[in-house]
């Protein structure tokens, strides 16, 4: 962090140090150009440390590299969510990327031709941005009528859950029925809690990922999330806004493994309150004591003063480009290019288009490889 509050200049700043924004910063070495990477946590890596103590990647080792650095684990392993962590950690400082954490941006403007960052501590004064802040967004969503529910309920947010320890004793409302919403409900369950999990399945994947016939599958299905699953294909443009308006699949957790800890699914969404208790579509009143909310995240980019962003939140962007801002581009949104894109995998090629096309702007050379080298063992 720099302490000082003055204003610096430097060609380029990122935005976050999640898997997104450190690719880019990778690729901004590899070609030899100034830049920072800011990020609001206290270390790399924080925006996964903060899960859920029990997650784990829903894709493999294999998938799970960034450039220039493979994951170092067995390819078929899954790893938790502070192994993620540690090897953002590590591959920062393997490239010497220059990160400086506990520098949240407050406000990023246009003034004189440049894009200016302003966070707590300092100003920054750039001929690019690079916004690297999250898949689908880092402000959780609940529902408004949430503020009606009886305060001796616990309300938490998936992004707040750690461990059923946290629960009441008593009943518990999951609402939201994607691949956390699930996870979150098989775990509760496990641990004693009568549990109903609130809200519309969207299938669920027809396989143990893993198992051993994952081995064979996961290669085709990378595949597909890398080339076929695309913004060139017509149902990958099909698939695009659906990805990005709704709950994934059940993944790991699957339907018969909810039923078997007692789980009770309710397809109807949870819609209102009544006498301070949540209300299932239908009018059946839930009297639980605990109601974790697994109804995701949305973008806010309300710091960004600029008309960057469509009615839906999100930014008005080709592969990461903002034609209508030269110089501000977007790394790590939800099938920003691919169903990749949103996989820890998928992020380096993101980056490196995003990079090639600013290095093009400046009026930059072609790619020097070799510039930006590991200093540690991948």
């Amino acid at each position: 962090m720099n302490p000082t509050g003055r204003t610096e200049h430097i060609e380029t700043v990122v935005i976050g140090a999640g898997q997104a924004g450190l690719a880019t910063g990778y690729h901004l070495a590899r070609r030899g150009r100034p830049f920072l990477v800011l990020d609001g946590n206290a270390r790399v890596g924080d925006n996964w440390r903060c899960h859920w103590d029990s997650l784990r990647l829903f894709s493999p080792a294999r998938v799970a590299s960034l450039p220039g650095m493979r994951f170092p684990a067995p390819p078929m392993s899954f790893p938790t969510k502070d192994e993620m962590a540690d090897f953002l950690e590590t591959y920062a400082e393997a490239f010497g990327l220059p990160v400086r954490t506990g520098e949240r941006v407050a406000r990023l403007r246009r003034e004189d031709g440049k894009y200016v960052v302003t966070t707590g501590a300092s100003t920054y004064v750039c001929d690019h941005v690079v916004v690297a802040s999250g898949t689908f967004g880092r402000t959780p969503y609940v529902p408004g009528f949430a503020d009606a529910l009886d305060p001796r309920l616990l309300q938490l947010h998936s992004s707040a859950y750690k461990n059923p320890a946290q629960l009441r004793p008593g009943g518990v409302l999951v609402v939201g029925a994607s691949h956390s919403g699930g996870d979150i409900a098989y775990e509760a369950a496990s641990a004693g809690h009568p549990t109903v999990l609130s809200g519309t399945i969207h299938g669920e994947i027809p396989f143990d990922i893993e198992g051993g016939p994952a081995h064979a599958i996961f290669p085709v299905l990378w595949f597909l999330a890398q080339h076929v699953l695309t913004l060139r294909t017509p149902v990958g443009r099909r698939m695009r806004p659906e990805v990005r308006a709704h709950g994934g699949p059940l993944i790991r957790i699957k339907r018969a493994d909810l039923t078997r800890v007692g789980v009770e699914q309710a397809p109807e969404r949870t819609v209102g309150v009544r006498d301070g208790l949540p209300v299932l579509d239908g009018g059946r009143v839930l009297d639980v004591a605990n109601v974790v909310w697994c109804t995701g995240f949305r973008h806010d980019f309300s710091w960004i003063d600029l008309p960057v962003v469509d009615e839906d939140g999100w930014p008005l962007e080709r592969r990461g480009v903002v034609s209508s801002s030269p110089g501000l581009y977007f790394v790590g949104l939800a099938f920003q290019y691919a169903f990749a894109s949103m996989l820890v995998g998928g992020a380096g090629r993101d980056a490196e288009h995003v990079v090639n096309h600013l290095v093009k702007h400046l009026g930059g050379e072609p790619v020097s490889r070799g510039r930006a080298r590991a200093k540690v063992p991948a």
